[in-house]
This record gives C-alpha cells, sequence and structure tokens, in this order.
C-alpha cells in the first residue's frame, strides 16, 4: 500500500484505476492499493459470524455519533486521521482483557483486598468481583472501585469467609459496547 501526501497527480483520486489499482483518501492523503482479490467459494461459519458481529459493530458506531456525549469522547480519544466512528466500530470488537487477578491479599477477612488489573482499547466500565465457596454457594459480589492507574481496579471484602479451601473468584469485566471478559481464580 503507498501513500501520496502532496502529489498533484493523484491528490483526491479516488475509485477504481484500470481494475488493478484502488485510491482512497483518508485525513487528507491518498492511499493507493492493490484491487482486493474477489471471494470464491462460500463463507465458512467463522466468517459469517464474523460478519455478523462486525455489522453490529457498524450499528453501535452509528448509535455512537447519533449521542453527541459519546460521539465526543470517542473523538477524543481517536489518533489523529481517525473518526469517532472508527474508534467505537474498534471498541465493539475488542473486549476488555483482564491481565492479572491478584489475590494475595485475600485471607477471608471483612477489609481485604483483591486486586484485578484490566484494560480495554477504549475504556472499562465495570469490574465485578464474586467469591464462592467450594460447595458453590455465594460468599458475596460486588463491583470493584477503578484506581488512580486507571487499570487497576480494587475490590474490598464485606463478608468473613472461614473457608477458603477450594473457594472460586470470578472476575467480570466490561466494556462500554456491553462487551464482558471473565477469568477465575481458585483458592487453595
Amino acid at each position: 500500500m503507498a501513500e501520496s501526501k502532496n502529489n498533484i497527480v493523484t491528490h483526491g483520486l479516488s475509485g477504481t484505476v484500470g481494475d488493478m489499482l484502488v485510491f482512497r483518501n483518508r485525513a487528507g492523503k491518498t492511499i493507493v492499493s492493490a484491487k482486493p482479490k474477489e471471494r470464491t467459494g462460500e463463507p465458512s461459519e467463522a466468517q459469517i459470524k464474523h460478519q455478523s458481529r462486525f455489522q453490529e459493530a457498524t450499528l453501535y458506531g452509528k448509535s455512537v455519533l447519533a449521542d453527541p456525549t459519546l460521539k465526543e469522547e470517542y473523538k477524543a480519544a481517536a489518533p489523529e486521521g481517525v473518526t469517532a466512528y472508527n474508534v467505537a466500530v474498534s471498541d465493539f470488537m475488542h473486549a476488555p482483557n483482564i491481565k492479572e487477578v491478584n489475590v494475595s491479599k485475600y485471607t477471608g477477612k471483612t477489609g481485604d483486598t483483591i486486586e484485578v488489573e484490566v484494560t480495554d482499547d477504549f475504556k472499562v466500565m465495570t469490574v465485578s468481583v464474586t467469591i464462592y465457596n467450594a460447595d458453590g454457594s455465594e460468599v458475596e459480589h460486588g463491583n470493584a472501585v477503578q484506581q488512580v492507574n486507571e487499570a487497576k481496579w480494587l475490590y474490598t471484602a464485606t463478608i468473613t469467609n472461614a473457608s477458603l479451601s477450594g473457594d472460586k473468584i470470578v472476575i467480570r469485566a466490561f466494556d462500554l459496547p456491553g462487551n464482558i471478559s471473565g477469568q477465575e481464580k481458585t483458592l487453595g
């Protein structure tokens, strides 16, 4: 793919030329690439699923443009040459990433903490923590609090948990478009 910034011949040119080249304009630049190859055969189930998800992402992007507050939020996060719509579509396509769950400070006492590190390509909205006993019964659940380092979230236990052996901690992270990521940690 070639890029033309101030070429008098290609500036502003767009479309297909000679059934070989495609010209596109983006952020005042003319982008030249080979014409995409035609698809042959039926799409796979995975391709159909991805196309459907992308269609949902474009609808989300359009809904963001219709909401002035959201549009401005996405626009503020967009690098030069990228629109709020593009950032919103990308955000829809990527769920939050739970990088680390630190349970070393959780001993079953009220006030103990569980630290979670979560990132997203745009913004993590909520991180929930649920603690289950080994028999599957729920001990407690609630939302973690985002720390000054925006990737860090802290959950503070509100109930005493006498036996931790085999207990399970379930973390769920939610982003603005509603994507959910989950992670479980079993205590020794």
